[in-house]
């Protein structure tokens, strides 16, 4: 498929950044994706892909030492911003400014000491581990 096709797509199904219901009956999104029909996984993994792009960019601006943070430790930030969100991430003041002075120790034990930490508690307890021992867990 040529650019051509593909703009011209763009033109005839227009943009929707929120889902809605087609002409079919069938929710879509973006530029005609027909949600019912699902997505492959290699799909799937672009849209995370791209999802935490943004993510670790939004840290960066929001979080100046982020990048000074070797990888395992930037993966928890990222992983726990891409499920609270970025801002929810930034309510956990007490855990940001730990990680910061490079205690992540009680980094960790701020991590699971949350609503967070007791709504998805294996994730948390693997993240804190990660954040305690700076190794992908």
């Amino acid at each position: 498929m040529t650019m051509n096709a593909i703009e011209q797509l763009k033109k005839h199904e227009g943009f929707r950044d929120k889902p809605y219901f087609c002409t079919e009956g069938h929710l879509t999104i973006g530029y005609g994706l027909n949600l019912d029909a699902g997505v492959t996984e290699e799909e799937a993994e672009v849209i995370l892909s791209m999802r935490v792009e943004g993510i670790r960019k939004r840290l960066a601006n929001a979080i100046p030492w982020y990048a000074n943070l070797a990888a395992p430790r930037q993966g928890v930030l990222v992983n726990m911003a891409y499920n609270l969100g970025v801002a929810g991430l930034m309510g956990f003041a007490k855990t940001l400014t730990h990680i910061r002075s490079g205690d992540y120790n009680t980094a960790s034990h701020e991590m699971l000491d949350s609503r967070w930490a007791r709504q998805v508690p294996t994730r948390a307890a693997e993240l804190a581990l990660q954040m305690q021992t700076g190794e992908w867990q």
